[in-house]
């Protein structure tokens, strides 16, 4: 059976947005993604939990935990029901052993999660940091994937230039992650889990097609069939 993937949404002006690449993404990685609403309904968070093998996390908003200084005033503000419900599927997952998958703000979130800290504006906060909040698209700057890590040996490379579209970036990691991968200024780009089970990048391998299409397959690969129905 192929795995099924949660991919969490955005919620704005009362719609559910996502991103139709993330879906193209799963989908030519081999697996089922489900649009995972943003909701305080426990029927509805239980019976999806339990559909999914996995989750992704996207891009979004401006991170409201664990910051370490001001979030500039340009970036765009979380919404509180997005962000208890993210917070809700994260735990969930990570407390059920499933795989999660952190794209920037989902990376922070993970971070987060596990006690780690966000720069509130990396380029200014983080001593000689390049510029990461880059409008235009494409890829921009490199990184460097730590040596024996899983990022490292999924896309089969030691670099790798990627875009950047971030104002925030994890300052300090949570326990049980290491960084995967650096930006040229130090600038923390990928973390993973000693567990093997939870991955973020702050990039959008969504955008940069076959170069990163392993990353969504090594996430379906350690998609187990669905543990067990739990509620909450």
């Amino acid at each position: 059976m192929p795995a099924y993937i949660g991919i969490t949404t955005s919620f704005e002006d009362g719609e559910q947005h996502l991103d139709r690449r993330y879906v193209t993404a799963i989908e030519e990685a081999g697996g089922v993604p489900v649009l995972l609403p943003t909701t305080d309904a426990d029927a509805t968070f239980e019976t999806l939990l339990n559909q999914i093998d996995a989750l992704v996390v996207p891009g979004g908003p401006a991170v409201t935990e664990g910051l370490t200084g001001p979030v500039p005033d340009d970036l765009e503000s979380l919404d509180g029901l997005r962000a208890d419900s993210d917070q809700r599927w994260m735990e969930a997952c990570w407390r059920t052993g499933r795989p999660i998958l952190g794209i920037c703000y989902g990376m922070q979130r993970l971070n987060a999660l596990a006690g780690g800290t966000i720069y509130g504006d990396v380029e200014a906060e983080h001593d000689g940091a390049q510029i990461h909040s880059q409008k235009r698209g494409g890829t921009t700057h490199p990184v460097t994937l730590a040596e024996g890590s899983s990022l490292r040996r999924w896309l089969d490379t030691d670099t790798l230039t990627v875009n950047t579209r971030h104002l925030q970036a994890v300052a300090s990691l949570g326990d049980g992650f290491s960084a995967a991968a650096t930006a040229p200024d130090g600038v923390i780009e990928a973390i993973e889990h000693e567990n093997g089970c939870f991955v973020g990048v702050q990039f959008h391998p969504e955008r940069m097609g076959a170069t990163t299409q392993p990353l969504f397959r090594a996430l379906i690969e350690q998609a187990a069939p669905a543990p067990a129905p739990v509620s909450n």
